[in-house]
């Protein structure tokens, strides 16, 4: 095996056991209000955690996911040479499909805010930009994740930023096919707002 084969396993592995702590059913569980599966969309997103009624378990679920993004990237430009897309990758695919749990994890939104927010800051400045003003004028959190994670290639390509946008395409590909239930609802016009019990 390859020396540049082994970093880019290395750091995909690397991502992929940080993206795939589950942390709003870890949160949730300490906090007293069971398992978040059973809950709303069963998600272990931030948007899920927030119908247990708890705003503060939501927003810390929000900031971990972000930062196991982050830091898998990190970790990736400082110990593994040229590894930091690979473990980007590797916190997206854990966070989506985590081992841990069957492989059903969450739809990625605010892990790429992560992702992007060390591998390319001004894409994620655009991306929370979208993601929050679409949050308060739609109040439809599929929609603005949705629209966030396809704003991330776009940035990338308009910055100049040619090399990252294949992965940074590829990762908001995944986010949408994982909001495909909300497609689903939004086309159906039953799509609910942020802050009704339903997905």
């Amino acid at each position: 095996m390859s020396t540049t084969l082994q970093l880019a396993l290395s750091a995909l592995a690397i991502g992929y056991l940080l993206g795939s702590i589950p942390f709003g059913l870890l949160l949730t569980r300490l906090a007293g209000k069971g398992d978040i599966r059973q809950v709303g969309s069963g998600n272990i997103g931030a948007t899920n955690v927030l119908r247990t009624g708890s705003k503060g378990l939501a927003a810390a679920t929000l900031i971990l996911d972000a930062v196991k993004g982050a830091a898998a990237v990190w970790i990736a430009q400082r110990f593994v040479p040229g590894g930091d897309l690979y473990a980007a990758a590797g916190a997206m695919i854990g966070h989506l499909y985590p081992v841990w749990l069957k492989f059903r994890g969450g739809k990625g939104v605010a892990t790429f805010l992560g992702v992007l927010a060390v591998l390319f800051p001004t894409g994620a400045v655009v991306y929370a930009g979208v993601w929050i003003g679409l949050l308060l004028l739609a109040r439809i959190s599929s929609v603005a994740g949705m629209s966030a994670a396809a704003s991330a290639p776009i940035s990338a390509l308009l910055s100049g930023q040619t090399a990252l946008v294949p992965a940074l395409a590829g990762f908001a590909v995944l986010v949408i096919w994982k909001h495909k239930a909300n497609i689903a609802r939004l086309r159906a016009g039953t799509e609910p707002r942020v802050g009704s019990k339903e997905a």
